[in-house]
């Protein structure tokens, strides 16, 4: 059985890796005239992409509360976590309501030229909004070393 605390390590590229590529999908739905708020080819799967980032953005964020358990069940304590997991917590909640939001969107099925700029505007806010969020994870892996075991190397 996996181990809880290493289930958010394995997700946690899933919404990074979505969020972006809803980013660069947006962007160039709105330099070819498309709009992502429609159920047409690009707009279907803007939709889908943003509720996948939102559905592992919190799947990786209640998965993360649980690893922070584990480290500080064994004595782990850092102003760099707690940072980290409040960006987690906005950051999924963040992508879940945007989710809900572009599904709502391609449910109307309608064409909404004011939104149609916003949208890729807004995303580029939380693709930021998941960059910070991930620079404080690694800090806590790679310069705290939290729930990563010790590895020797041979001389």
């Amino acid at each position: 059985m996996i181990p809880i605390q290493h289930i958010h390590p394995m997700l946690v590229h899933f919404p990074i890796v979505l969020i972006y590529l809803l980013v660069a999908i947006d962007l160039m739905a709105l330099v070819g005239g498309s709009a992502v708020t429609r159920r047409s080819g690009a707009g279907t799967i803007s939709t889908f992409v943003a509720l996948a980032a939102g559905m592992f953005a919190m799947g990786t964020w209640f998965f993360g509360g649980l690893a922070l358990d584990h480290a500080e069940a064994a004595g782990f304590s850092s102003d760099v976590a707690e940072i980290h997991e409040s960006l987690g917590g906005i950051t999924a909640f963040a992508f879940l309501i945007w989710g809900l939001v572009r599904l709502t969107l391609w449910i109307r099925n309608r064409e909404f030229r004011a939104v149609t700029i916003a949208i890729p505007l807004i995303e580029v806010c939380g693709a930021f909004l998941v960059t910070a969020t991930a620079y404080y994870g690694g800090l806590l892996v790679y310069e705290l070393g939290v729930n990563v075991a010790k590895t020797a190397i041979a001389g």
